[in-house]
């Protein structure tokens, strides 16, 4: 409540300060710039997530975390009068964790640093003691299957993540969804696989696995890096290796979630539409501050400088709060399916979903026309050095839009630690700087306002 007091002086004062006759995008751009860095909202994106992810915590989807994220979130927007605020109503897993350890028996007994992955079965109550079988990428496995047979396989992929900090995550992370049903298929009793991490101290990184439903599903989790490694060495030295493997995981029924939408509707085309967005589910550990807090504040506070400049574009500047995107984009797949009605009127979908960190500018997918659109907007950035642009970007919860032809966004951010902390109890607000969340947050509205202010939709 004391932050909802503080939100709404913000726009009482701010809401005088600028006439909506007359503007311009570049004066618009400016503004807001001025007011998320300099002035009243310097530091309320930072605040507001550091409010949401310290109360209420981790919001892992079909918990009643995230139920309640939702609720904080919606009645807030209301309150600061946002237009059109509601939760569309969508069915999402629930997968819960429960107890789980790793026990290293053997060569020495000692605890591993070990999560169960999303959507993993669990080992049942007298979990699994097995040996081990290291195995560097799926062709070893494939090579030595008959060894697989009543072991828990163990992948550890190289990747020179110090060089490649983001794109090593793509090869690593396929150990992590199918590792499971590859060992199943040899005849495994579990799976562990290499944390997709760029840098570890001693923190297993979590994450969605899937099944191939040809094979036994076998409990699945994430080792450390330093923990895999070691494991690696033992196998290479001949040594013998036990593990004692305990898993609670289960999945229970689906249940109820919610995408959260609010707007700022466009004065003259309100049926055309810019979509801003983030997810606001994360995994269980950690606070989901970086993963993904940042991303949906960032997009929250779009509508809330434009609510306090009291200035509306010609389209309809619309922010979605994603539900579970973490098992695959569910709430935002289900939504796609009620708007495909929207799709010759969305302008351009925009998801920050790789970190809120110190913003270069944007990520762009569309056709070369648009690209250059785009590119020209981009001088409104150059008092805060953001003004890149680069082909690729788009999100899990806005691929189905780009499918069908809509260009596609992202923040485009100085995100090399980002696997560092991704999926794991490092990601918590000590990741973020409330300087870099504000130039994140200016960026995103500066291009979320001057699109939805062009005469015309983007090209496709």
């Amino acid at each position: 409540m004391h932050w909802l007091l503080i939100l709404l002086s913000i726009i009482s004062v701010t809401s005088r300060s600028i006439l909506t006759e007359n503007h311009s995008s570049n004066a618009v751009s400016d503004r807001l710039i001025e007011l998320v860095t300099q002035g009243a909202f310097r530091g309320v994106t930072y605040n507001r997530l550091a409010a949401l992810v310290d109360t209420i915590g981790p919001r892992l989807c079909g918990n009643e975390s995230l139920t309640n994220a939702v609720n904080w979130v919606k009645n807030t927007m209301t309150a600061e009068g946002l237009d059109n605020v509601h939760a569309e109503e969508v069915r999402i897993p629930h997968w819960v964790r429960g107890e789980e350890r790793a026990q290293l028996l053997q060569p020495r007994n000692t605890k591993l640093s070990m999560l169960g992955l999303g959507n993993s079965v669990g080992t049942g109550p007298q979990g699994i003691r097995a040996p081990v079988l290291v195995v560097r990428s799926f062709d070893e496995l494939n090579a030595r299957c008959a060894e697989a047979r009543n072991k828990i396989v163990v992948f550890n992929p190289q990747c020179d993540w110090k060089t490649k900090p983001v794109a090593c995550y793509g090869p690593v992370v396929g150990y992590r969804v199918g590792g499971a049903s590859s060992a199943a298929k040899c005849g495994a009793v579990a799976s562990l696989s290499r944390s997709a991490a760029s840098r570890s101290i001693d923190s297993p990184h979590t994450g969605v696995m899937a099944y191939d439903l040809s094979y036994p599903k076998i409990p699945a989790g994430s080792l450390s890096v330093e923990h895999t490694d070691m494991l690696d060495r033992f196998q290479q030295r001949n040594q013998s290796i036990e593990i004692f493997l305990y898993m609670e995981a289960q999945t229970l029924p689906d249940v109820i979630g919610y995408n959260l939408v609010a707007e700022i509707k466009g004065s003259s085309k309100p049926n055309e539409t810019v979509l801003v967005s983030g997810h606001l589910d994360s995994w269980d550990v950690g606070q989901g501050a970086m993963d993904d807090g940042g991303g949906a504040m960032i997009s929250w506070t779009v509508l809330s400088l434009l609510r306090a400049l009291d200035v509306r574009a010609k389209r309809t500047v619309r922010c979605v709060l994603w539900s579970c995107e973490e098992f695959g984009g569910v709430g935002a797949d289900q939504y796609f399916k009620a708007h495909t009605n929207e799709i010759s009127t969305m302008s351009i979908v925009m998801e920050s979903d790789l970190g809120v960190f110190h913003p270069q500018g944007l990520q762009f997918q569309g056709k070369p026309q648009a690209q250059q659109i785009i590119q020209t907007i981009s001088n409104q950035l150059v008092s805060i050095n953001a003004t890149q642009v680069v082909s690729g970007g788009g999100g899990e919860d806005i691929s189905p839009w780009m499918q069908r032809g809509v260009p596609g966004a992202s923040l485009l951010n100085d995100n090399w630690d980002y696997f560092a902390y991704h999926h794991s109890n490092g990601d918590t607000m000590n990741v973020l700087n409330s300087t870099d969340v504000d130039l994140a947050a200016a960026v995103w509205a500066v291009y979320a306002f001057s699109i939805a202010d062009l005469d015309d939709l983007l090209p496709r």
